[in-house]
């Protein structure tokens, strides 16, 4: 699709190659809550490796709007044809479209797949030219006859814009590690202080049965990270998957990708056993920001309270040691809580074209949404800091 009027083009794009890099990252620097993750290298990367290709269920249909030789807006765009790797769940609105005999897949999103990191999704110059994705995508959706289109994990001003042009919001959490703003953490023991007496019991409980099965960490940051790492790294990953009976998302290439093209952005920690590696936990970074994203690990060995430590405490560590503002666990997980990461809200917003289902999931997300709000509220009641 190529759509024009005198003053701008629209462009859809499957091969990705085709964007200009410097133009598409230069638009996202201006963005509120922008994330690595939305640089053109990370997208590029998971489309060359073979992760998320028309193969695998995620056919690129990226827009980008231009201003002569400027351009003004850009957002990544996937006809989906399942709804696996993106973490806002519309399992049950595919099964009630067929038990009324109708399509739901293919379905056009904008998201960043695999990735469930709140942040910037319409990369717009100013609020007209994101309002011309938010028209092109609902173009794109009729032209194509699609069920719906879906925007993931947006930040609150494409939230905001998406419910003013019709978009149902949808809303959900996830938990983070916030630092102090006024007196930043000094080490991970001054975090552990702040944490009422059961946290921090638990925690060094914890702690103590990682040192007492002799397991150490190092911490790789970068082109530290040498290829051995990684490929000891994607066997742990692997291993995920496979005690959870499914299969990686992203290949051994993307991450090879990622070393060459955005390392300054990776951060590993390698467990270690009478010197022997047994497990691993990669964790992204946002090093302007001062922010780190939980992403993957495993283990070849189950050792007690090793996810813990691998996934939680020592990346708190390196955060509070170096001054981050930010520690993000990822998605879903209670249990995080007691571990200090706080409750935060996320939101993605939702257009179906078949008003009857529009109408029907717009009084389910109603529900939802006033479920969802009582329960952040009632998490909010069971803090694990002590009093302040």
């Amino acid at each position: 699709m190529k759509t024009s009027s005198a003053d701008y083009v629209i462009r859809v794009h499957s091969d990705l190659q085709e964007l200009p890099l410097d133009a598409w990252n230069a638009l996202l620097a201006e963005q509120a809550q922008a994330t690595p993750f939305m640089r053109l290298e990370y997208l590029q990367a998971l489309q060359q490796s073979g992760s998320a290709t028309a193969a695998t269920g995620w056919q690129a249909q990226f827009l980008s709007v231009w201003q002569g030789e400027r351009l003004i807006a850009a957002c990544p765009a996937y006809l989906k044809s399942h709804s696996y790797g993106e973490y806002v769940f519309d399992w049950a609105w595919a099964d009630a479209y067929q038990r009324h005999g109708l399509d739901y897949y293919p379905k056009l999103l904008v998201a960043v797949p695999f990735t469930p990191v709140p942040g910037a999704r319409l990369l717009a110059a100013d609020g007209a030219a994101r309002q011309l994705l938010l028209d092109a995508l609902l173009t794109l959706a009729r032209q194509q006859s699609l069920s719906s289109a879906h925007i993931l994990f947006a930040n609150e001003a494409e939230q905001s814009a998406a419910s003013t042009g019709g978009w149902m919001t949808r809303n959900g959490v996830q938990f983070h590690w916030s630092n102090r703003s006024d007196t930043p953490y000094r080490d991970f023991e001054d975090f552990l202080a702040s944490l009422q007496r059961e946290k921090r019991k638990k925690i060094l409980q914890e702690e103590r049965k990682v040192r007492e099965a002799s397991v150490s960490f190092e911490a790789r940051q970068g082109t530290e990270i040498q290829e051995a790492d990684w490929d000891f790294f994607y066997r742990c990953y692997q291993l995920t998957y496979r005690a959870h009976h499914s299969r990686p998302y992203l290949t051994r290439d993307f991450f090879r990708l990622m070393a060459q093209r955005m390392p300054e952005h990776w951060l590993l920690f390698i467990a270690r056993r009478e010197g022997q590696a047994v497990a691993a936990s990669l964790i992204a970074l946002d090093p302007e920001q001062g922010v780190a994203f939980g992403r993957y690990w495993g283990a070849t060995e189950a050792i007690s309270c090793l996810h813990f430590e691998a996934c939680y405490y020592q990346p708190l560590r390196w955060c509070i040691a170096r001054g981050y503002q930010r520690f993000e666990g990822g998605a879903q997980g209670e249990h995080k809580m007691a571990r200090g990461l706080m409750p935060v809200s996320t939101g993605s917003s939702h257009w179906l074209a078949h008003p009857d289902f529009s109408q029907a999931v717009a009084e389910f997300l109603g529900r939802e949404g006033q479920a969802m709000h009582a329960y952040v509220n009632e998490l909010e009641l069971h803090q694990p800091f002590k009093p302040s």
